[in-house]
């Protein structure tokens, strides 16, 4: 269940976050996801380099398609919690960097393992001047039951960006959040900068089909 989970959840949010082109402001935050997770999740289901686990179209897939809408400096900084106050402004940027990168590693992993799975969207609960919203789906798979998936969303001057996701109830940045103040807690910031660079060393010394497990 756990190795389900997070081909899913990596699977599935490089599926919602892709597309060619920035967004229009006014696009609602559903219609965004919906849009691009068609284009995603076709590339890597066509692309026979993608799927044999060839690294550098992978990263190049995640660099282009996915990057662009996802807020990492928020991300960071609500996984970081009331640590993130007291970093330096260089503190903070290089862990942002780092997290971007583990994440990175982690999602682009999954692509290759994309196969059959489509992707089912909820209505929209939202107002019109809401400026955070949810979008919830839920990922259909061949075989057992099908994976909620749902993002928090908040409006930027670019358009929408995803800063959160939960899969089968569980979010993301709380995930990361516990093990985060727990290695501040004894080694401080810098600790914990060091800890995930050297995890993303060894995420980039392995094949791109194993950097998922």
């Amino acid at each position: 269940m756990k190795l389900l989970k997070q081909l899913i959840s990596a699977a599935a949010m490089a599926l919602a976050f892709g597309a060619q082109a920035a967004a229009p402001a006014a696009e609602a935050p559903d219609a965004l996801v919906k849009r691009i997770s068609q284009e995603v999740i076709d590339t890597a289901k066509s692309d026979k380099e993608i799927q044999a686990g060839n690294q550098k179209r992978v990263m190049d897939l995640v660099e282009s398609k996915i990057l662009p809408y996802v807020d990492f400096q928020r991300m960071t900084a609500l996984a970081a919690g009331r640590y993130w106050r007291d970093a330096s402004p260089e503190q903070q940027k290089q862990l942002a960097a780092e997290f971007r990168t583990l994440l990175v590693f982690t999602y682009s992993g999954a692509l290759s393992q994309i196969k059959n799975e489509t992707v089912e969207f909820k209505p929209l609960r939202a107002d019109p001047g809401d400026t955070e919203v949810e979008v919830r789906s839920q990922v259909n798979v061949a075989r057992g039951e099908p994976v909620v998936l749902n993002y928090r969303v908040a409006k930027a001057p670019t358009g929408w960006k995803i800063y959160d996701i939960n899969v089968l109830g569980a979010w993301l940045v709380e995930t990361y959040k516990g093990s985060f103040a727990s290695e501040i807690s004894k080694s401080g910031i810098d600790g914990l900068i060091k800890t995930l660079s050297e995890k993303n060393k060894k995420l980039a010394s392995r094949p791109a089909k194993t950097n998922a497990k």
